[in-house]
């Protein structure tokens, strides 16, 4: 199929020639002031599709891996509603007290796990709408250290805030995502129309205002997490778009990630340091005697 000679987007089969897909028509028309903000803005599937990419996206992969390990997870169990804490555990969900004792996986393992089908149900959508987005505008390769860092971050501050109690699920890291985005588009410089870019900030906005007001009204769920990948999110999306807004700009973002990475580092020591346990890059070994 075609593309679009503006934005590179792949254009249907009956465009009859057209070689400008609807989008950048009437943005083009919004930069000549000939339409009002409250212009319906037309909403394309791929935004920013480079040719030669793969039609399996990151986002799928992403997808896959959480509906594997929660099949896994099923296989075994006697009811897919809620699975027992100690399943959560076994398949590497994230308990603070283990975690900050040396089993540091825990905090990346835990994504992936989810406590039930409702839960899997409802992060998959998020995920579905928000890594679609993210995805198309910064790349696979940094939407993939978005993704895991705002993930690690939200583990951490769960780790932090309850270190006894259990914590799965790819909310975290889909909050980073939220946080990521709603940086990008405020501080960033986009070729979008405002009516679209203010509708979008109002979109992320009230996702996450609603998620947050749902979470301290449900017990359950865990609202540590989530302010931890947001908080996490706004700073890594808020670096990349004041430092290495064009994804051609690849070693500022690697140096931006490096200094996310050993930031959380540093979060990790102090967590440790604050339950007075020594930092350990391995599980506790047991000591025995000899009888």
């Amino acid at each position: 199929m075609a593309n679009c000679i503006r934005c590179g987007r792949q254009l249907s089969g009956l465009t009859l020639g057209r070689k400008i897909c609807p989008w950048c028509v009437q943005h083009e028309a919004a930069q000549r002031g000939e339409l009002t903000d409250d212009a319906p803005q037309p909403v394309m599937r791929r935004p920013w599709v480079q040719r030669g990419e793969s039609a399996i996206s990151l986002t799928h992969i992403i997808f896959g891996i959480n509906v594997a390990v929660f099949l896994a997870m099923a296989y075994g169990s006697s009811s897919i509603m809620d699975f027992p804490a100690a399943e959560l555990v076994r398949f590497g969900g994230n308990v603070g007290a283990l975690t900050i004792s040396g089993e540091w996986w825990r905090l990346l393992t835990n994504v992936f796990v989810h406590g039930g089908v409702i839960h899997i149900a409802f992060n998959m959508w998020c995920l579905w709408n928000l890594g679609q987005l993210c995805e198309s505008l910064y790349g696979r390769w940094t939407y993939a250290c978005i993704y895991l860092i705002c993930g690690v971050g939200a583990s951490l501050a769960s780790a932090g805030w309850h270190p006894y109690v259990p914590s799965v699920g790819a909310s975290g890291a889909i909050f980073g995502l939220a946080g990521a985005l709603l940086a990008a588009f405020k501080l960033g410089e986009f070729s979008v129309p405002r009516a679209a870019l203010s509708g979008t900030l109002r979109s992320l906005g009230a996702f996450v205002v609603y998620n947050l007001i749902f979470g301290f009204a449900i017990p359950g769920i865990d609202n540590a997490a989530h302010i931890g990948g947001l908080i996490t999110g706004l700073i890594v999306g808020a670096l990349i778009a004041l430092i290495a807004p064009q994804q051609e700009q690849a070693p500022r973002r690697a140096g931006i990630f490096l200094v996310m990475i050993l930031t959380l580092a540093g979060f990790a020591m102090q967590v440790a340091h604050h339950y007075n346990v020594p930092l350990r890059l391995g599980r506790t070994p047991f000591s025995r005697s000899d009888n």
